[in-house]
């Protein structure tokens, strides 16, 4: 299914939007067959996003793509409308994520069928992308009438904007849970299974990020790690968090250029109906990472 190549892709520009300001910001490798290279080797919380954000990416354009009619094989789902509420009756196409979710399961969990810690991790990891689809549906409605007056209100299961899933899964990324390996012997042979690591925290659900190995600090270039460092970043000057130019930098330091940017500029609105504007020439500091 052509959606499922573009359920990746956004989940690759998701996550590139999410950790543009992060030493680590999502860089893909195009002259790879994996394309993040070797930083989705470890099992940190940087691979539980990537892991999850595609998942939830696969599971959504192909959800959305059988409500627009895009698949032959799917439709809308008229399964889980139950009564209507006070007010508005069911109509529109409610969004099938059963489907999209079942089809994201084929593709994101068949190489994870192997009885080790790292399969465990990204099945688990897989299934929290998917959840946080199905916790952020919602209902949307449209109004019929005369002059909008709202007499019938039609709603439909609806998913939100990808960019709700991916705050969500940002969140999650933040409070992962720190996991340990398990070993233990079944009729199969041996099986590792994850427990967390820490007993005075709650437990994870099948919500959160799991992950059980730390990750490189990407300050530095590190081939083995896959890091490409942070040199020649741009960084915000004001900033207290990981993307202001101290943290960012990794107390390196950093350089500043003055930069000239064309911009529109006393823009009038003329009746009816046309927008004229100057082009205005302004200079910008731009700060980069030594």
């Amino acid at each position: 299914m052509p959606s499922v190549a573009e359920g990746v892709k956004i989940g690759i520009q998701e996550c590139q939007h999410q950790f543009r300001g992060r030493r680590w910001n999502c860089t893909t490798i195009n002259d790879s067959l994996a394309i993040f290279g070797p930083v989705l080797d470890k099992a940190t919380r940087e691979s539980a996003f990537v892991h999850a954000i595609a998942s939830a990416g696969v599971a959504f354009a192909v959800t959305r793509a059988c409500a627009e009619g895009s698949a032959n094989i799917c439709g809308c789902d008229t399964r889980h409308k139950g009564p209507p509420g006070e007010g508005w009756k069911w109509g529109g196409c409610s969004e099938d994520l059963e489907f999209g979710s079942m089809v994201s399961r084929e593709f994101a969990d068949a190489r994870e069928n192997r009885p080790d810690a790292r399969s465990a991790m990204n099945r688990h990891n897989n299934e929290a992308g998917r959840v946080s689809l199905n916790d952020n549906m919602f209902l949307k409605c449209k109004c019929h009438g005369l002059s909008g007056s709202c007499e019938v209100k039609t709603c439909w299961w609806s998913q939100p904007d990808f960019r709700v899933v991916g705050d969500y899964m940002k969140d999650k990324y933040d409070s992962a849970s720190e996991m340990v390996v398990e070993k233990h012997k079944e009729s199969r042979g041996w099986v590792e299974t994850l427990r967390p690591k820490y007993n005075y925290f709650k437990p994870p659900t099948e919500r959160d990020l799991v992950y059980y190995e730390s990750s490189p600090n990407f300050c530095d270039p590190n081939p083995e790690t896959g890091s490409f460092g942070t040199r020649d970043r741009i960084c915000n000057l004001t900033s207290h968090g990981i993307d202001g130019c101290d943290l960012l930098c990794c107390g390196r330091g950093h350089n500043t250029r003055t930069e000239k940017r064309k911009e529109k500029c006393h823009c009038i609105f003329h009746w009816c109906c046309y927008v004229s504007c100057q082009e205005c020439v302004r200079v910008y500091d731009v700060h980069t990472c030594k």
